[in-house]
C-alpha cells in the first residue's frame, strides 16, 4: 500500500474552480480507489488567492517539496485535482516533476486528468501543461490590458498613495494625510528640501502607509505624483524607477479630488525642474567608491553605515535620507586617525570585544549545508530583482524576504557546531597579530582598497559616537 501526499490549491480566476474541501473529497476518494493512505499531515492546502504562476510564492508547495526531500521518503506519490493547481509554468513543472521522479521516487498524479502511464501518457501530461500555461499566460495579458483601459479612463489602478484612501473602488480624500500632503507643496514651493522637509515630517511623527519613516525619495515621490492634482499615472511596461515621466507611462485625468490646485502644482514642478537642471550643472566628477572606510564605520544613533557624502567627508546614510535626526558628519582623515587610535589602545592595552566569526561549520553528514545556503541566498536575490523589476509587489517581496531568511537562518544554525570561547592565549595572539596589520594600513605604499579589505579581516563593526567624539569597536577573530 501506498503512502500519498496531496497539494490543493484554488484560484481565484477561475469560476467553475472546486473548492478546497471539493478538491480533498476528490482526492481521497481516488486514493481509497487506488489503495493508497492519505495522512493528515501529509494534505498541504494553500491559501486562497496564491498565485501559481511562480512556485517560489506558494508557501505550502514549497514546505511539501521540503518534506518530499527527507530520508526515509515520506510518500510515494503527490495527488493534484488537476496538474494546473501543481504548476502553471512549464519550467517549474519539469524541474519539480523531474526531481520528484528521478531523484526522489515520487510520482505526480492528476485524479481528474487520466493520462494513463504508457509512453503516450508524457505527450498527453506535457499537452495538458501548456495548455495550463498557455492560459496563464493569456489571463495576465487580459489583466494588464483592462488595467491600461482603466488608466486611460482616469481609474486608479493601484493601492491608494498617500492623502487617498479608496472607497467603492474610488480615490477619496483622506483629510488628515492630504493636509500634509498639500503643507508639504506649500513648503516645498516657499524653498525648503526634500531632506529637510523628510526630516520635519518624522519629528512630527508622519509615517508611510506602511508604517515606515518617511525619506528624501518619499517627498520626491509625492511631489512629482500627478494624483495630487487630480491626474492618475500607471505604467503598464513596469517598475519605472523614479522615472516620473517615462514615455510608456498613462497620464490621464481622473475623477477623484485634486488636493493641490494647478498653480501650486505648477510652481512645485518649475521648482523640481529647476533643481534638476542645477544638479546636472553642478554635478561632481564621480568619487572612486573604493575607499579605507568603506561600510566599517557605524551611526551611533541609528546603527546605519557612514558613507562618503562629499569626497572628503563622511555622513550617515539614514541622515542624508533625512530618516535620522543625529548628523554623524565627519573628515574622513580625522575619522581614520580617530579608528587607528582606538585600535592601538584596544590592542596593546588587550582591553577588547572580540567575537568569533559566525562562518558556518559544514559537518560531515548527507546534507550540503553550503551548497543549499548558497542557493537560499541565490533566492533571496532572485526575489529582489522580482521586485525591482515590479513582478512582486512590496508585499510578496516582503514576505519572500523573511521566508528565505528564516531559511537561511536555519540552514546555518543546522550547519555549525557551538562557537568555543577565545582564550586568553588566542586574544593576545590577535592583539600581537593585528598590531603589525595596523602599521600596514598607517602604510602610504598600501591602496585605500587594500586598507579596506584589512581592516574587515579583523573588525566586526566600528561606532563612532558624535556627542563625545570617539569610537569603539568590535572585532572579529
Amino acid at each position: 500500500m501506498k503512502t500519498a501526499a496531496c497539494y490543493i490549491r484554488v484560484s481565484t480566476d477561475d469560476q467553475l474552480e472546486y473548492s478546497p474541501d471539493s478538491q480533498l473529497e476528490k482526492i481521497r476518494d481516488f486514493a481509497k480507489r487506488g489503495d493508497m493512505i492519505l495522512p493528515e499531515e501529509f494534505v498541504f492546502v494553500e491559501d486562497e488567492g496564491v498565485s501559481g504562476r511562480k512556485a517560489a510564492k506558494r508557501r505550502e508547495f514549497q514546505h511539501m517539496i521540503a518534506l518530499a526531500k527527507s530520508k526515509p521518503k515520506p510518500f510515494d506519490v503527490i495527488l493534484v485535482w488537476k496538474f494546473s493547481r501543481f504548476a502553471r509554468n512549464r519550467e517549474d513543472s519539469i524541474v519539480y516533476k523531474s526531481m520528484l521522479r528521478k531523484q526522489l521516487g515520487i510520482e505526480v498524479i492528476s485524479v481528474s486528468e487520466n493520462i494513463g502511464d504508457d509512453k503516450m501518457s508524457v505527450i498527453t501530461e506535457a499537452i495538458i501543461e501548456a495548455m495550463d500555461e498557455y492560459y496563464s499566460i493569456n489571463l495576465a495579458e487580459e489583466v494588464k490590458r483592462g488595467m491600461t483601459e482603466k488608466a486611460r479612463r482616469g481609474e486608479y489602478c493601484s493601492i491608494a498613495p498617500f492623502g487617498y484612501k479608496i472607497e467603492n473602488k474610488k480615490l477619496v480624500v483622506y483629510p488628515e494625510q492630504a493636509d500634509i500632503i498639500h503643507e508639504v507643496f506649500v513648503r516645498y514651493v516657499n524653498g525648503w528640501g526634500h531632506k529637510q522637509l523628510a526630516v520635519w515630517l518624522n519629528e512630527i511623527g508622519v509615517t508611510t502607509n506602511r508604517g515606515g519613516k518617511i525619506e528624501n525619495r518619499t517627498v520626491e515621490y509625492w511631489l512629482n505624483n500627478p494624483v495630487y492634482h487630480g491626474f492618475t499615472r500607471w505604467t503598464p511596461t513596469g517598475k519605472t524607477f523614479r522615472d516620473y515621466h517615462n514615455p510608456d507611462s498613462i497620464v490621464a485625468k481622473g475623477s477623484h479630488t485634486p488636493i493641490v490646485d494647478e498653480e501650486l502644482w505648477a510652481r512645485a514642478q518649475e521648482r523640481l525642474s529647476e533643481q534638476k537642471r542645477k544638479h546636472i550643472k553642478n554635478r561632481r566628477e564621480n568619487v572612486p567608491t573604493a575607499y579605507t572606510l568603506s561600510g566599517i564605520i557605524k551611526c551611533s544613533h541609528c546603527g546605519a553605515s557612514l558613507a562618503r557624502s562629499q569626497r572628503e567627508y563622511l555622513q550617515c546614510i539614514n541622515y542624508c535620507k533625512g530618516s535620522c535626526d543625529v548628523s554623524h558628519h565627519i573628515k574622513i582623515e580625522k575619522m581614520e586617525m580617530m579608528l587607528y587610535s582606538a585600535i592601538q589602545n584596544d590592542l596593546e592595552s588587550g582591553n577588547f570585544t572580540i567575537e568569533r566569526a559566525e562562518t558556518p561549520r559544514i559537518r560531515s553528514d548527507t546534507i550540503d549545508y553550503a551548497k543549499s545556503i548558497d542557493k537560499a541566498k541565490q533566492k533571496l536575490q532572485r526575489v529582489s530583482e522580482a521586485y525591482q523589476r515590479g513582478i512582486d509587489t512590496i508585499d510578496e517581496y516582503k514576505e519572500n524576504k523573511a521566508r528565505i531568511l528564516a531559511e537561511i537562518a536555519a540552514l546555518e544554525k543546522s550547519a555549525k557546531t557551538e562557537l568555543p570561547e577565545i582564550t586568553p592565549e588566542e586574544r593576545s595572539a590577535f592583539a600581537e597579530k593585528h598590531l603589525k596589520t595596523l602599521d600596514r594600513l598607517k602604510s602610504a605604499n598600501v591602496t585605500e582598497c587594500e586598507k579596506n579589505g584589512l581592516l574587515k579581516e579583523f573588525i566586526k563593526s566600528a561606532t563612532f559616537h558624535k556627542t563625545d567624539n570617539s569610537v569603539s569597536v568590535i572585532y572579529l577573530f
